[in-house]
């Protein structure tokens, strides 16, 4: 990275204001936006729509539509991704999935409103999914490619001023596998989301004077504003505006450029004049000076100016003006102190977010938008990358009024040629820029916006096999030249922030033979998607490979800007340690997720040169290669359901670190019925002292957790009903777990099992162990292939007999004093009679000696069961396995009073 752009980080000034907000009104409906210059009108109802091909005499205004459904826009035809259980309780079930990818029309007629009569007037379109076609009254307008960006078209030549006019929109979100699909240059070409399809933003009219600040500036306001310096006493506030002259006379302007205060008084203001020759558009580029500025801080106080730019004619008559919420502010960025907000240094603790809700798909409105903002903000977030592609004004807008902090990217996701190709189109690179620029021209102005994502995990290398990607002999594209192009045209459309990339596999242990480019370097600023603990290694692993990065870059910034794990909330584990996870597939239960997110935290807040770091995910969402936890077709990485129905426990152990409202959380709600009497009580909370209650009696006070995480170890239930209250200082929670009589009497254990099998008799999942490793005879599932379950002779439950702990271990079991009798279920995976031979010990004493499977059994995968009767005293069993020849190993423990 050279001094000249360091120095453009260290201190990269980013202003902003909003783009243009219209007023919403029917569609034949017409209201003044900001100024009487400028009329908008939503077309949000009375439009007809048809998926799959049409007539080619669909485009033409007499065209029958009758037959068509009648729908609103906001609007797609898809609606992906449903949990399994409690079918009735959801809009997405299996009977209501519609993944069909292709064509959608539209078709809407409207007539002119009155007050834009005699204007120029374009139709603009908050996003097409993926590629849209416009036609009106017969006449194409074009076409645009991308489903995030909006995008005009100047209509003005085929409106008719009175009578019906006819709006005809073709999209097409076709995947873009294959050399003839209609989609194959248009990014994303692969990503773990859905790409849903139609008209999912608002679609409106704009009308303005021939001469007016340009609408054909990639979608964005025509405004571009940036703060070059500010301290206390000033700020200087560069501000170019483009002005389009769409008459056939030349006209003098003057451009006046306006900053105001809170309380409506001018901060700043300076005006030039123009001469704009016909058919022309000129920029207009003014600095205005603010003296003692109120500065944009983020969180603590996201103040916001109003921009005001008007245009006016020689005799002072108002052609045009764009008026816009507009932040003060600097950010300076650290490789080793972090992220500076004008000099305040500020953690960014943020989540990724996708914008799809269930029965929705991506067909969202404002108040969709902002409940989910409430719902990142009460876990105390302060930042957001908007993932994996542009996101509306929406989100920008509330993350500039409540100063959260933004990271904005484009679509580029793993994947930027066609299958078998080594370099990528022309036209996909063209498409690639266009998508920038237009992320940049509609968001450049927001004072959240911290950086430009360019890329996303673009450096698997070649640790697909061929048989995925198509490339012969090992050989795979080159990320680089397209990663340069779009950085070089970043920094020339914006020199004022940085860019960004985030990468998957640099750092990480692939077989051998895998060769993984490094990408980091294409970037500005460094992002990670590091899932250790999920996909590859475990948790205490990210905090060493993260030192290895900052390491190998220490004059990069660098974030983490993914990491976490599945959690399914109808899933449970009594142990998160007692066997290995099924990342891509059943096993997934809500336990997990919290260790993961408990041990990652840990890691992260520990280094503070990490300029900011983004959780996966905030929310369930929609995607078509999982089948996962409890689900189909949706990743669960989210801390809230796709639904928004239920705040995983991980939501809670964020809100008790992040937030300062007193948060007090018992995890395990969802875990009601136990399969142990004795278990351990975690409590998410941010008091000085939690108390926990058992059936009203007090189990004792925690101070000052580690972490927020306060835990009562080795709790006793009864069978029946058992009420837990945790409280500290205002904050309160509480529920219920059920102790079953055959579960209060006895212990059955799914050894190497992290969720129980379901079986004859209920079991839980392994726990009370100290040492071992697990393992299991049954083939994982991965990415939508289900699990294929091993076949164990003799066994009457073969799903409990497939796993196992083997090693030396001991398990410490705690019951009330008594006679039991113990069952060992054994099962030999692989070895021969002879490699492995031990011994089991109750209370230290020989309960089986000398076992050797294999031997006694006739061969592996065949079950065989050891009984014994012992007494414990002191309240606990001790199961120790010890090895004679090769290791120890059992697949289930029962205890039977």
């Amino acid at each position: 990275m050279n001094d000249r752009l360091m120095r453009g980080i260290a201190a990269a000034t980013l202003v902003s204001a909003t783009a243009l907000m219209m007023a919403s009104a029917p569609a034949i409906a017409a209201e003044a936006a900001a100024s009487d210059a400028r009329v908008a009108s939503t077309l949000a109802t009375g439009w007809r729509f048809h998926q799959g091909d049409a007539p080619e005499a669909v485009t033409t205004p007499g065209f029958d539509d009758a037959d068509w459904q009648s729908v609103a826009v906001p609007h797609t035809w898809n609606r992906v991704g449903f949990y399994r259980p409690d079918p009735q309780s959801h809009i997405n079930r299996a009977d209501t999935i519609n993944k069909t990818q292709g064509l959608g029309w539209y078709r809407q007629r409207f007539a002119v409103p009155a007050a834009m009569r005699g204007k120029r007037i374009w139709l603009e379109f908050d996003a097409a999914s993926r590629t849209a076609s416009v036609w009106l009254n017969g006449t194409k307008l074009g076409d645009h490619a991308g489903g995030f960006s909006r995008f005009r078209l100047d209509a003005t030549n085929a409106l008719r001023a009175s009578g019906d006019n006819v709006l005809v929109v073709r999209t097409d979100n076709s995947a873009p596998g294959g050399k003839d699909a209609t989609t194959a240059d248009i990014l994303p070409l692969t990503g773990d989301f859905f790409v849903h399809g139609g008209l999912y933003r608002p679609v409106r009219l704009i009308a303005v004077d021939p001469i007016h600040i340009d609408l054909a500036d990639f979608g964005g306001s025509g405004v571009s504003a940036a703060t070059t310096a500010a301290t206390a006493a000033t700020a200087q506030v560069d501000v170019r505006t483009r002005i389009a002259n769409a008459s056939r006379r030349s006209g003098a302007v003057r451009i006046t450029a306006s900053l105001i205060d809170t309380n409506g008084r001018v901060a700043a203001s300076l005006q030039t004049s123009q001469t704009l020759a016909a058919s022309t558009t000129q920029e207009a580029a003014l600095k205005l000076t603010v003296a003692n500025p109120h500065l944009w801080q983020g969180v603590e106080d996201p103040y916001l100016y109003t921009l005001a730019v008007d245009v006016t004619d020689a005799r002072g008559r108002l052609l045009d003006r764009v008026r816009q919420p507009f932040g003060i502010r600097t950010i300076r960025i650290d490789p080793d102190t972090g992220l500076f907000l004008n000099g305040k240094h500020v953690q960014l603790r943020g989540v990724g977010y996708h914008q799809d809700h269930e029965g929705k798909g991506w067909a969202i409105d404002a108040a969709d938008v902002a409940a989910d903002v409430a719902t990142m903000r009460e876990m105390g977030v302060n930042a957001i990358r908007l993932t994996h592609y542009q996101h509306g004004q929406t989100i920008h807008d509330l993350a500039d009024r409540y100063g959260l902090l933004l990271w904005d990217e484009i679509p580029l996701v793993s994947a930027w040629t066609r299958r078998g190709e080594l370099e990528p189109r022309a036209a996909l690179v063209d498409n690639a820029q266009q998508q920038m620029r237009e992320l940049i021209r509609q968001n450049g102005n927001h004072p959240s916006v911290v950086t430009w994502g360019i890329a996303n995990e673009v450096d698997f290398g070649n640790s697909f096999p061929a048989f995925l990607t198509g490339f012969p002999d090992g050989k795979t594209p080159d990320p680089m030249p397209l990663l340069k192009t779009l950085q070089d045209l970043t920094h020339r459309e914006d020199p004022s922030r940085p860019t960004a990339l985030a990468t998957c596999c640099e750092g990480r242990l692939f077989d051998q033979g895998v060769a993984i480019p490094t990408t980091a370097t294409a970037a500005d600023l460094g992002g990670a998607n590091r899932y250790f603990g999920w996909y590859f290694g475990v948790p205490g692993d990210l905090g060493p490979h993260l030192d290895m990065l900052h390491a190998k870059r220490p004059q990069q910034p660098l974030s983490v800007t993914e990491y976490g794990a599945g959690g399914a909330t109808s899933i449970h584990s009594d142990d998160v340690l007692g066997g290995p996870i099924d990342s891509r597939g059943v096993t997934q239960p809500e336990e997990y997720e919290s260790y993961v997110h408990e041990e990652a935290w840990r890691a992260l807040k520990a280094r503070p040169y990490l300029w900011g770091t983004f959780l996966w995910n905030a929310f369930d969402f929609a995607t078509t290669i999982r089948a996962e936890g409890h689900a189909q077709d949706i990743n669960t990485k989210g801390l809230v359901t796709y639904d928004r129905a239920i705040r995983k426990d991980a939501y809670y152990f964020y809100k008790a670190n992040w937030s300062a409202t007193p948060t007090v959380h018992i995890t395990g709600r969802r875990y009601a019925d136990r399969a142990y009497r004795v278990t351990d009580v975690r409590v998410y909370s941010n008091a000085a002292t939690t108390d926990l209650l058992l059936n009203g009696r007090s189990l004792g006070q925690r101070s000052d957790c580690p972490d927020r995480i306060c835990v009562w170890q080795n709790v006793a239930l009864t069978a029946g009903n058992n009420a837990l209250v945790a409280r500290g200082g205002t904050a309160e929670d509480s529920l219920t777990w059920t102790l079953s009589p055959d579960a209060a009497a006895n212990v059955r254990i799914d050894a190497g099992a992290i969720v129980a099998a379901k079986a004859t008799e209920r079991f839980g999942s392994d726990a009370f162990f100290t040492g071992g490793k697990t393992g299991t005879l049954t083939k994982p599932a991965d990415y939508g292939k289900p699990a294929v379950a091993a076949v164990i002779a003799g066994a009457q439950d073969a799903a409990v007999a497939a796993t196992y702990r083997e090693g030396r271990f001991s398990y410490a079991v705690p019951l009330p004093d008594g006679q039991y009798r113990v069952a060992l279920t054994f099962v030999e995976p692989s070895l021969a009679p002879g490699a492995r031979v031990f011994d089991v010990t109750a209370n230290g004493r020989t309960i089986v000696q000398g076992l050797d499977i294999a031997r006694t059994a006739g061969g592996s995968a065949k079950a065989l069961t050891r009984t014994a009767t012992v007494t414990v005293r002191g309240g606990k069993l001790d199961l120790a396995f010890v090895p004679r020849t090769g290791d120890a190993i059992v697949s289930a423990i029962e205890i039977l009073r």
